[in-house]
């Protein structure tokens, strides 16, 4: 049974939790806020940088000895573990908290209902909302990537692409700058922003020479920089190399081959860190790397790549969610959002179901997602 609670304070509480991303990675975004009987906010807090306070230790250092017999609202189960910080909800039991409103049981196997057990079992009521529920079902939306490292041990893949109306993503001999407008790139820094990597082909780091950073919203993290290059060719003075932000090469070279070594030493020297993961045909193995990247606690992977790697993830059916930037011009002949095929038949097309179409700008922002995509 759910008991009644505030609307208003969860539904600050949520919001509040937006303020971590870009900053709790690899954590999961995390808010609570902590309200008196009659409803009055008293304190709030979310989720610090990884090794630093949760979202609960923040907001009962705000409130002091006012938390006393107050109810916690949280947007993600208390952890109830010894990590990189003691467990929250023996901190909201130290404190003397009445009450306990969470959105989401925590998916991680070392919490996943343990934390409200021991809020119960130290007296505190605990109300966990059903999963259906708006604000369980925004707080996952939030966490989607950290819900599928937990549960799928792979990252969400968001696959990024600005398109013109006709969908064509650059000229035929690679020119793309600007086809769409200075919002929608802003938008997708925003996207960027939330990403614990971001991956690229070695034919755009060819073609463009892009950074691939967050810079044109603020943040107090980076993500990771990855770039699929099967035969390691990637310049030394390529921008993506260059700080901030750690960066990942993925390679199908073998790695003790002479010229592939000292390629390997020199981008060691950059601070670049080279893994080789072979697949057939000489070609990267996207899976291996996926697999690899949730070892490194990525959550979220946003990939921004050119029409033949875009092709690849979406021929092997890594594509958790595309991000679609349209603008309203036509480029005729030209590149494509992603080369796969051919079809043999239209029923065999990857079918998609459209999360949110927005205009941005002049542009319009398309969230579509394969149909149970997130069914984890």
């Amino acid at each position: 049974m759910t008991h009644a609670f505030d609307p208003a304070v969860l539904g600050r509480t949520l919001a509040l939790a937006g303020d971590a991303v870009g900053l709790s990675d690899p954590n999961p975004r995390v808010a609570c806020v902590l309200a008196s009987p009659d409803g009055r906010v008293l304190a709030e807090g979310h989720t610090q940088r990884a090794g630093s306070a949760h979202a609960e230790v923040m907001a009962l250092a705000a409130a002091g000895d006012t938390a006393r017999g107050t109810t916690a609202y949280v947007t993600l189960e208390p952890c109830s573990h010894h990590g990189r910080t003691p467990p929250c909800c023996d901190a909201l039991v130290q404190a003397g908290i009445a009450r306990v409103v969470v959105a989401l049981q925590d998916p991680n196997p070392l919490v996943a209902g343990r934390g409200l057990a021991r809020l119960r079992a130290a007296g505190v009521k605990v109300t966990l909302l059903p999963p259906d529920h708006p604000a369980a079902v925004a707080s996952r939306e939030l966490n989607i990537g950290f819900f599928s490292r937990m549960l799928r041990r792979r990252p969400w893949v968001r696959m990024k692409v600005a398109a013109s109306l006709d969908g064509r993503t650059a000229l035929d001999d690679g020119r793309s700058r600007w086809i769409t407008g200075e919002a929608a790139r802003t938008d997708g820094h925003a996207w960027r922003k939330r990403a614990g990597a971001v991956l690229t082909g070695i034919g755009t780091v060819l073609d463009d020479d892009p950074r691939l950073d967050v810079r044109l919203v603020p943040t107090e993290l980076q993500p990771k920089r990855v770039v699929v290059d099967s035969r390691l060719e990637i310049p030394l003075a390529a921008r993506i190399l260059q700080p901030p932000g750690e960066v990942l090469v993925y390679t199908a070279a073998a790695l003790d081959a002479p010229a592939v070594a000292d390629k390997r030493r020199a981008l060691a020297e950059l601070g670049v860190t080279v893994v080789a993961r072979p697949g057939p045909g000489g070609k990267v193995d996207l899976g291996a790397v996926l697999d690899d990247l949730a070892a490194r606690e990525v959550n979220e992977l946003h990939v921004e790549a050119g029409h033949k790697l875009n092709g690849s993830f979406v021929r092997e059916g890594l594509v958790d969610e595309f991000l679609v930037y349209l603008a309203p011009r036509l480029l005729g002949q030209g590149r494509e959002m992603a080369r796969f095929g051919p079809l043999g038949a239209l029923d065999d097309a990857p079918a998609l179901a459209y999360q949110s179409v927005e205009r941005v700008g002049d542009d319009l922002r398309i969230l579509a997602r394969p149909p149970g995509r997130a069914d984890f």
